[in-house]
C-alpha cells in the first residue's frame, strides 16, 4: 500500500437537499506522499472536520475521488465492501485525546487492533513493543494509561494509530492538551515514524506552536481546499 500516499480529487460533501442543502465541501483536491506529513488547517466550520471524516470512510462524501496507496477506494461510491477493515486496517486515528482503554495496559492497548485484524497475539505485542521502542515509551508498557504523563499517553496513541503499518494517519488537532515543548515533540515524532514507515500523515491543527514545522499547508476555508508551502522550520 505504499504506492502514492493519498490523493483526493474533486471531493465535495453536501448535507440535505433541495433549498435546505449545505455544501461543506466543495471541489477538494489533495495529494500526500509516502513519508510526508502535511499540515489541514482553516477557522471553524471551514469544512475540516467533515473533509477528516470523509478522508477516514466515517461519512459518505457526495462526489470525487479517493486513492489509498494504489487503490481507489472511492470513486462516485465506496469502493471497498467492508469500511471497518478498511478504517481499522489502512487508516490509522490519532486524536486530540488519547482515548485509551483505561482498563488494558499500554502494550495491549497498542497490540489489541492487530489482533482484532487476526495477527497472533505473540506477533501483534512483538510489533506494539517495536512501536513502543521508536516512540521512547517502552519502559511504560506495563503501566496503566492513569499512571502515564500526557505526553507519553500521546506517543502511546501514536503507536496505537501506526501499529496497522497503515498507509495514512489522519491526526485531529493531536497536540492541543499539550504545552510547546510537548507539541513540538509529537510534530516531530509524527515526522520521524513518517519517514520510517513511510506514511502519509495529515494533521489538522489550529495550533499556532506546530503551523511553522510543516513544509506544506493545505487551508481550507468555505469548503475549499488551498496549498500553501509552509516555513517546515526545524525545532
Amino acid at each position: 500500500m505504499a504506492g502514492q500516499g493519498i490523493r483526493i480529487e474533486g471531493l465535495s460533501k453536501r448535507y440535505g437537499s433541495g433549498d435546505t442543502a449545505v455544501l461543506a465541501l466543495k471541489d477538494v483536491n489533495m495529494h500526500v506522499a509516502p513519508g510526508e506529513v502535511v499540515g489541514l488547517i482553516g477557522p471553524s466550520g471551514s469544512g475540516k472536520s467533515t473533509l477528516l471524516k470523509c478522508l477516514g470512510a466515517v461519512i459518505d462524501p457526495t462526489t470525487g475521488r479517493m486513492t489509498l496507496g494504489d487503490e481507489v477506494i472511492f470513486d462516485g461510491g465506496w469502493k471497498v465492501r467492508d469500511l471497518r477493515a478498511l478504517r481499522r486496517d489502512k487508516i490509522g486515528f490519532v486524536f486530540q485525546a488519547p482515548y485509551l482503554i483505561p482498563f488494558l495496559d499500554v502494550i495491549d492497548n497498542v497490540a489489541l487492533l492487530p489482533m482484532l485484524a487476526g495477527v497472533p497475539n505473540g506477533q501483534a505485542r512483538e510489533r506494539a513493543m517495536e512501536l513502543l521502542t521508536a516512540l521512547d515509551v517502552q519502559h511504560r508498557a506495563q503501566a496503566m494509561p492513569t499512571q502515564l504523563s500526557g505526553g507519553e499517553q500521546q506517543r502511546v496513541a501514536i503507536a496505537r494509530g501506526l501499529v496497522n503499518r497503515p498507509p495514512v494517519i489522519l491526526a485531529d488537532e493531536p497536540t492541543a492538551p499539550l504545552d510547546s515543548e510537548r507539541a513540538l515533540a509529537v510534530v516531530r515524532i509524527l515526522g520521524e515514524m513518517a519517514r520510517q514507515y513511510q506514511t502519509a500523515i495529515i494533521v489538522v491543527t489550529h495550533d499556532e506552536k506546530i503551523i511553522p514545522t510543516f513544509k506544506r499547508l493545505y487551508h481550507i476555508r468555505d469548503g475549499v481546499t488551498h496549498e500553501e508551502a509552509g516555513e517546515g522550520r526545524s525545532f
